[in-house]
Order: structure tokens, then C-alpha cells, then sequence
């Protein structure tokens, strides 16, 4: 309180200062200074110049060069110095200053408004000179002009100094806390009032604005409704110096059809309509450094492929729990996948340097790293792009990641290490406990790779796959899934080994009246593939047969989990293994010698009964032991650590 206390009184000082000192000085050195104190704080307000940046880029950003944006950001903040700054020109402002300086134009639909007897609201939103526009607006008009302001509590003492030059200019101060009697009355009397329509916060009404919708205030809509008052939509713009224009459209038309929420929300939207017309002609005027669609219930989510299978599953799977975690907030999220190629693996490499090279805001407006970098497919499309959130997954993307979302203040989630980039430059980094992540707010550690997999999308593929195959639910007592891999890093699938697996799946197939679903994957050895076709070619109680070298199915893993009661999985694949430790059934992984960190991820979970970890001699003995019954495993469930991280980010 101590320290609110002596800026209120420092800033109150320095502004009786600046007044003394630039009141005597000519308009043209006025408003120079102005002009500079904006580009002062556009070089030196980085996190309200990123604000204002991006939603300008999604407001007007379609098939706007980045330099153009940033023009637009740079212009804003001028306006913006040279609003500060006019506030000490106010006690200037009289009939000769307006006649030289103000131009009016729809000044016939205030007469009109005013000799109808009915109470004006005149709507404006937080854009051109907002101090010099309500005194204009009284003395221009000729009439009293009753201001809605906001009481600065933590400043009294500025907060006076300012409404004390409002009102010696002529203006009534309306504050917040007598807002409703005030209002009322003035209306009931037929005098007009001026109320801003834009930054509703969490309690004002969702309506479009620039294609998405946004909170806006209702108040002006509302008394409109209630008194029947008529609501003149206003609009302020400088042309050069100190002359202006404001802008008066035409009254806004109010339906009353009985039902007045819905009465209010078109009303509104009507005339939110109107100013996001005046602000695409007018950019620079409007207030762009708040976070415009903060209480919009839609998001938007990018997902960015490498062109890798397994990390594009893991991006959505990552996707589709963000999505559920709107849901349940009553927002509505979907998301759509971005294919990135860059040119070559050097301009690759050139990316994630400059990745790890670049500030949190330095890179914004530019683009020209991503621009050289990547093919121009990709890049369009990445610099039209308009999301909330983006994912991707291996370290190739990160540096795509962050670049883009720095551009427009989207939030940057992240699966596995991403290369040599600090992990402080992402929102999220989601990676498995077998890399052991590091310690810290933004990193969630999961036991497995993320994955689609849960109750309703095995439902739905092993309801595709057994259409599409042909396969019968019924015929056998269960099936017996084999999920089949292949050459990884550090590791080659012993053929005997998967011989040894046929055998035992074989074995109890026929001793339980079984039947058998087996998948290969494109990683598979040529000699494997051999193998399974002619293990399983012509044998009767095997009812599907891919390899996915020669025909792969899609959601061909998913839909042979969905049929199975048991699933038989290779050691080498942990996206493999963690799809089938997510699907509720039980799931044996055969021993096989893996590297240092597949040992980590197959005995962690077998210790936490995710999965059976035992020798492929022993498959057949285990299917015996675990027939009967209720699944003896527990699923794997990444998805609930990854949504208390999402409460604390989001």
C-alpha cells in the first residue's frame, strides 16, 4: 500500500510538471514529443508490444506481409504517446481549437437523436485520443457529456488530477461505484452519456469480433433496451497532428422480440459489427495491448508433423487431451495438423540455431528464418496460421515450435527433449520418465508415449477393422493380439525369438480355442516378415495378417487391441508398448535385449502392473494362468498428470 502510495503521489507530481512545462509550448513540438514517447515504449514495453502485435496479426493478419503488422504495432504506440501526451493540452481546448482542428462527420444523426426527446448513449470503444475525444464531443456538440470512467482506487490522488481537468472542461464524471443511479437518471432526463463497448471481462457478453468471438460490455446495449434510448456509435481518428475526425454512424437498430437475452446479444453483436468496420479502416486507433479474446469459449490447436507416424500420434494424443481439458471448462477446441519439410537437413540444423539465438520477443514481425528455412508450402501456411496452442513432437520441430508461437503468442507444448533448445522457452514439455526429464514447472514426466488410445477410439477401431476384415467377434472364446516390430537403435529382433513367440501363441491358441490377429510394423526385418507370412499364411485360427511394409491398415494397432483380450508385444517399440498398456488388456512383452533405457521403461512398468515382462518360452504358461477373469493389469494413464499441468499453464 506504501508503494501505490508514493507513485500516486510521484506520478501526480510529474504530471502537474509536464503540464506547466509543455502548456506554453507550440502543438507541433506537443505532439513530436508524443510521437517519441511512443516509439519509446515500443521499443522498451516488449510484453504489451507482443500483445498488441499478435492480435492485430489475427485480427487484419490475412494475407498481410509480417512487416506490414509490425508497421501497424509501431503506428499504434505513437498514437499511443501522443494520447498520453495530450492530456496536458486539455485546458487548450476550446471553439477556435476545434474549428481548427476537429472535423465531424454525421453530426446530422446527433440532432436528429437529441430533437427525438429519448436519452443518447453515445458507444465508443478504447481507441484514438480518448481524453481529447470526450472533451471534443462536449464542446462540439454543444450539450453537458456525462463520462463513465473506472476509479483508479490505488491512485486517488492522480485519479482526481485527471477528472479535475475532465471537468473543467465541462464534463460530468461518472464512476463505477454510482454507475446504475447515475446512468438512470441521466437518461430519464434526456441527456446523453458516453459508455465503451469493448473489454467485457469475465462478465460481459460473448459475441463475434474479427471472426472469433470475444467478451464485450453490455452495459450501453442494456440501458438502451430497458429506457429505450437510442445509441449513436462513435469513433475517433487523427489525420495529421492534432487534426482529428470523429466519425458518427447512424443510431443502432434494436429488435425487441420478447426475449431479451437474445435481444441484447444481437444488439451487441450489431453493433461490435459496426466498430470492427471502423478499426479494419482505422487499425492504429485501436487499443490493441489487451488480451482481446481471453474469455473466447473456442480454441484453436496446431499440431506440427515431421512426417514421422509415431510423433504425429503422440502430438494428437496430446492434442486430444488439451481438447478434453477445454471441454470440461465449457470451451470447445479442435485441432488440425500442419505438415512441416524444411529444405535440407542444413537449413534444419540453421533453424534450431537461430531457435536458440533468439529473445521472447525479439523475433516477432519477422519470420525471415522460417521463411528461409522452410518450403514455401509450409511457411504460408504457418504465417496465415491462427491458433491458441501449438504441439509437436521430436526435436526437428521444437525450433519450428517456439519461432512460431513467439510470432503469435501461442502457447508452445513440446513432447520429448527438444534438441539443444533451452527448455524454458516452452510453455510445456511433456517427456517420459526413461529420458529422465529434469525438475521443473513447465516438464510433466509420463511412463509411457503418449498415445489415442482409450475406451471409445479401440470401440470404434476394431468396429472398422472387423467390417473391413471380415472378422468374427464371436467365433473364437478370445483373440490373441502379436504386435510385431523391428530394428531400432541399438537393437535387432532376434528371428528365433519371434519363432519361439509364434510357437507359444500357436500353442495357446489351440488349447483355449483362440484366434490370432498379428500387425508387423515398417521397421520390421525383411526375414520377420518372411516368417509371420509363412507362419501364418494359411493357419486357420489366424484371422489377420498384416505387413505393413507391402499394405499397412490404419488404426490397424488400435483395432487389434479393441478385439484382443491378450496383446503380444516386441521389447523395442515404447510407442508400441505404451499404446498397448494403455488399452486395458493384458499385454506381455517378451524378453529381449534391449539398450540401458528400454530396460528402465519395460521394469518400471512391470513393477507398476502395467505390463507381464517374461521370456517367450513362458508366453503360452501366462495365457493359461490369466484366461479367466477380469484383466489383472492396471492401464496406463498419462493423460491425468498432463491435466494438472494444464490447470496450472492454462
Amino acid at each position: 500500500m506504501k508503494i501505490n502510495s508514493a507513485i500516486d503521489y510521484c506520478s501526480c507530481i510529474l504530471v502537474k510538471g509536464l503540464s506547466f512545462i509543455l502548456r506554453p509550448l507550440p502543438t507541433a513540438a506537443v505532439l513530436f514529443t508524443g510521437r517519441r514517447i511512443g516509439d519509446l515504449l515500443y521499443r522498451l514495453d516488449a510484453r504489451h508490444r507482443a500483445i498488441a502485435h499478435a492480435n492485430i496479426k489475427f485480427a487484419l493478419g490475412n494475407g498481410s506481409a509480417p512487416c506490414r503488422i509490425k508497421n501497424i504495432t509501431r503506428e499504434f504506440y505513437r498514437g499511443f504517446g501522443q494520447s498520453i501526451i495530450e492530456i496536458f493540452i486539455i485546458p487548450r481546448v476550446d471553439r477556435k481549437f476545434i474549428d481548427k482542428y476537429i472535423k465531424i462527420e454525421g453530426y446530422e444523426y446527433v440532432e436528429k437523436a437529441f430533437k427525438s426527446g429519448k436519452g443518447v448513449i453515445f458507444a465508443g470503444v478504447h481507441e484514438g485520443s480518448w481524453e481529447l475525444y470526450n472533451i471534443i464531443c462536449k464542446s462540439v456538440m454543444g450539450f453537458g457529456f456525462s463520462l463513465f470512467v473506472r476509479q483508479q482506487d490505488k491512485f486517488p490522488r492522480l485519479n482526481c488530477l485527471l477528472n479535475s481537468f475532465r471537468k473543467n472542461q465541462g464534463c460530468q464524471i461518472i464512476e463505477k461505484q454510482n454507475q446504475t443511479r447515475q446512468l438512470i437518471e441521466l437518461l430519464e432526463a434526456g441527456k446523453p452519456i458516453g459508455m465503451s463497448v469493448d473489454q467485457g471481462g469475465k462478465d460481459g457478453v460473448s459475441v463475434e469480433f474479427f471472426g472469433r468471438d470475444a467478451s464485450m460490455a453490455s452495459g450501453a446495449v442494456r440501458l438502451a433496451l430497458k429506457y429505450d434510448a437510442i445509441i449513436l456509435p462513435a469513433f475517433y481518428t487523427r489525420a495529421k497532428g492534432l487534426k482529428g475526425k470523429i466519425i458518427v454512424k447512424p443510431p443502432l437498430e434494436i429488435s425487441k422480440t420478447g426475449d431479451s437475452q437474445e435481444d441484447l446479444r444481437n444488439a451487441l453483436q450489431k453493433l461490435v459489427l459496426v466498430f470492427e468496420g471502423l478499426i479494419r479502416e482505422y487499425p492504429q486507433e485501436y487499443l490493441w495491448t489487451y488480451k482481446i479474446w481471453k474469455y473466447s469459449k473456442s480454441r484453436k490447436i496446431l499440431v506440427l508433423s515431421d512426417g514421422k507416424a509415431g510423433h504425429l500420434r503422440q502430438a494428437q494424443a496430446l492434442a486430444q487431451i488439451v481438447s478434453r481439458y477445454f471441454r470440461e471448462k465449457g470451451i470447445a477446441a479442435g485441432h488440425e495438423v500442419a505438415e512441416v519439410n524444411f529444405k535440407n537437413r542444413f537449413f534444419r540444423a540453421g533453424l534450431s540455431l537461430c531457435g536458440c539465438l533468439t529473445g521472447r520477443y525479439s523475433c516477432q514481425g519477422c519470420l525471415r528464418c522460417l521463411k528461409v528455412s522452410l518450403r514455401q508450402d509450409s511457411y504460408r501456411l504457418l504465417s496465415f496460421a491462427k491458433v491458441d496452442i501449438v504441439i509437436s513432437c521430436g526435436s526437428s520441430l521444437a525450433a519450428v515450435n517456439y519461432l512460431f508461437c513467439r510470432e503469435n503468442l501461442s502457447k508452445s507444448f513440446v513432447l520429448m527433449k527438444p534438441s539443444f533448445l533451452s527448455l524454458r522457452k516452452f510453455d510445456l514439455l511433456v517427456m517420459p520418465m526413461h529420458d529422465n526429464p529434469p525438475r521443473r514447472k513447465n516438464v510433466v514426466a509420463t511412463q509411457g508415449a503418449l498415445n489415442l488410445i482409450d475406451k471409445d477410439y479401440l470401440n470404434l477401431q476394431a468396429a472398422r477393422l472387423s467390417i473391413r476384415q471380415g472378422i468374427e467377434r464371436d467365433r473364437f472364446n478370445f483373440y490373441i493380439g502379436i504386435l510385431i516390430g523391428g530394428e531400432a537403435k541399438d537393437f535387432r529382433l532376434d528371428t528365433e525369438k519371434v519363432s519361439q513367440v509364434i510357437n507359444q501363441a500357436k500353442l495357446a491358441a489351440e488349447r483355449n480355442n483362440a484366434g490370432i490377429l498379428v500387425t508387423s510394423s515398417r521397421r520390421t526385418l525383411k526375414e520377420t516378415e518372411i516368417l509371420l507370412k509363412r507362419e501364418f499364411s494359411n493357419y486357420p485360427r489366424c484371422k489377420l495378417l498384416i505387413i505393413a511394409n507391402e499394405k499397412n491398415i490404419p488404426g490397424a494397432v488400435a483395432g487389434i487391441l479393441g478385439l484382443s483380450k491378450f496383446a503380444i508385444v516386441s521389447p523395442e517399440s515404447i510407442s508400441m508398448i505404451s499404446e498397448a498398456a494403455s488399452s486395458g488388456r493384458e499385454v506381455i512383452v517378451f524378453e529381449d535385449r534391449v539398450g540401458v533405457k528400454h530396460k528402465r521403461f519395460l521394469g518400471r512398468l512391470s513393477r507398476d502392473k502395467h505390463i507381464y515382462l517374461c521370456g517367450s518360452d513362458k508366453i503360452g504358461d501366462l495365457i493359461a494362468g490369466r484366461k479367466e477373469g477380469p484383466c489383472g493389469l492396471l492401464p496406463l494413464n498419462d493423460a491425468e498428470v498432463i491435466k494438472k499441468a494444464l490447470g496450472r499453464i492454462l
